[in-house]
Order: structure tokens, then C-alpha cells, then sequence
């Protein structure tokens, strides 16, 4: 794994020369558009990174694009990699690691997701205050890698509560519906009964999504601050449940990802 992500990092830097990330972001479904936010300086389709894995998903674009988002220098993963595609979870973090690597300082990280709280509507954004690890594997399992983080992880503080506030203070400010919650993650890829709905909000859950715990389990082991953020494309309260399409998802957070953008530009432009 180490000397995967070393060889991975130099072809990186070979190919973006003097060019250093300082924010990494990642893009979740039906979100790639904050990319045309950015101006670009190079582009990597994963499938020409050596040991990078490829994105299955026909909406998941499947690039790592470079360049300058309000004023800082980012890389940008646009399509991420989910366990239901097949993948393990290290396969699925790796990129976080190489983005490490590549220097980055803060990890910002955007999905779809659907309401698990009868107050948070559907087109609702959802800053990540906290989560719930229903996926069935770690990141972490296995050997440490010593030289990213510690063998057990302190996880009081997934999600840094400074940034948290400044997303949720700049949404205020906009005046766009944004609340802040606890984000349960699941393997997938069907979408929950109502039953499961009913006991992942009991449990705590706010909102629930296929994706997001593990890269900021390893966010946390390498001592990257996080800000994470959900668009609510859907509702599941058991009482009222309605079949959803992923049509209708990826329409959804396509209508209202100008909003997340919005707070996500304003919040790394206000960042030391």
C-alpha cells in the first residue's frame, strides 16, 4: 500500500510539476459541477493514474482536476469511489492518502443523501457535524501505516467545528436552508426500507448516504481537518415513504447544488 501511494504521488507530481494543493475536495453524486467553479490547470483521468481506481458509476466523471477555487490552490476528485462498486475501503481512501501527499491541509467533501429528519426537507443542505459507520469494513483494518497516523485514532472531532461554523454562518448569510446533523452511512447500493429508515433515526441519524465515513476516517488518522457537507435529495420517513429513483437523485442535487457551492467557494475564499 505505502509504496502504491508513493509511485501514485510521483507520476502525480511529474505530471503537475510545481503545482501544490493545498485543499482537496470530493465531489459526491450528481455534485461535479462545482468544477466549472475552478480554474483549471491540469486534468488526470483516474484511468491514466497508475494504481488509482476507476469510478464504475456513468454519473461519476472520474477525473482529478487541479487548479485555483476561490483564490487556493485545490485538487479535486470529480467521481468518487463507493463500496458497492466492488471496491475495499482501502481502495476507496487511497486517493485521500495520495492527496495527502500531494500537501494537501484541509479536506472539504460533498454528497448526496436522504433526510432521516422530518425537519430537514428534501433540497435542504446538511453540514456533517457528526456520523454513524454502518459500513461493513474499516479503512484502518489491517497494519498501520505509522507513518500517516496512530494505530487507534482519536475520532471525538471528525469534523472540524471551526469550519462547521463558518459553512453555517455563510448560509445565514445567504440565506440558504442549510442545517447541521448526524450523517449515517450504509453500504448500498438499494436504498433503505422503512423499517431501516425508522432504526437509523432512532439510532441518531439525520440523514443517510452511501458514502463519505471512510474518507474521513482517514482524513482523521493522517490529521486532516474535515468539512463535510450533504445535499438532501430525498426523504425517508417511514410514515410517508414514496419510491425514489436515481433520476430523480442526481436531479435533485444537480437543482440545488448552486447553493453548496456557493457555501463551499465562500468558506475556503475565507480560510487563512
Amino acid at each position: 500500500m505505502l509504496e502504491n501511494i508513493r509511485t501514485t504521488t510521483e507520476f502525480i507530481q511529474k505530471k503537475i510539476g510545481d503545482f501544490r494543493p493545498e485543499i482537496g475536495i470530493i465531489l459526491g453524486t450528481g455534485l461535479g459541477a462545482l468544477v466549472d467553479e475552478i480554474a483549471i490547470e491540469f486534468q488526470l483521468p483516474y484511468s491514466n493514474i497508475p494504481n488509482f481506481p476507476i469510478s464504475t458509476l456513468e454519473f461519476h466523471s472520474g477525473k482529478l482536476i487541479f487548479g485555483t477555487l476561490a483564490g487556493k490552490k485545490v485538487v479535486a476528485m470529480q467521481g468518487r469511489l463507493h463500496y458497492y462498486e466492488g471496491y475495499d475501503m482501502k481502495q476507496i481512501t487511497f486517493p485521500v492518502r495520495v492527496m495527502k501527499m500531494l500537501g494537501i491541509q484541509r479536506l472539504f467533501v460533498s454528497n448526496a443523501s436522504g433526510s432521516l429528519n422530518p425537519d430537514f426537507k428534501k433540497g435542504d443542505l446538511m453540514i456533517i457535524a457528526d456520523h454513524i459507520n454502518k459500513q461493513p469494513d474499516n479503512p484502518l483494518r489491517g497494519r498501520n501505516l505509522d507513518g500517516f497516523g496512530p494505530r487507534f485514532p482519536d475520532m471525538s472531532q471528525p469534523y472540524d467545528s471551526e469550519m462547521r461554523k463558518m459553512g453555517l454562518q455563510i448560509a445565514k448569510e445567504k440565506q440558504i436552508t442549510c442545517h447541521e446533523g448526524v450523517y449515517v452511512s450504509v453500504a448500498g447500493p438499494n436504498l433503505e426500507t422503512k423499517a431501516e429508515y425508522r432504526y437509523l433515526r432512532v439510532i441518531g441519524g439525520d440523514a443517510v448516504g452511501m458514502s463519505t465515513v471512510p474518507e474521513v476516517i482517514v482524513a482523521n488518522h493522517m490529521g486532516l481537518p474535515v468539512f463535510a457537507i450533504s445535499v438532501l435529495t430525498d426523504e425517508g420517513f417511514p410514515e410517508d415513504l414514496k419510491p425514489v429513483s436515481l433520476d430523480e437523485i442526481i436531479q435533485t442535487a444537480k437543482s440545488d447544488e448552486p447553493k453548496m457551492t456557493e457555501i463551499l467557494k465562500e468558506l475556503i475564499c475565507r480560510l487563512a
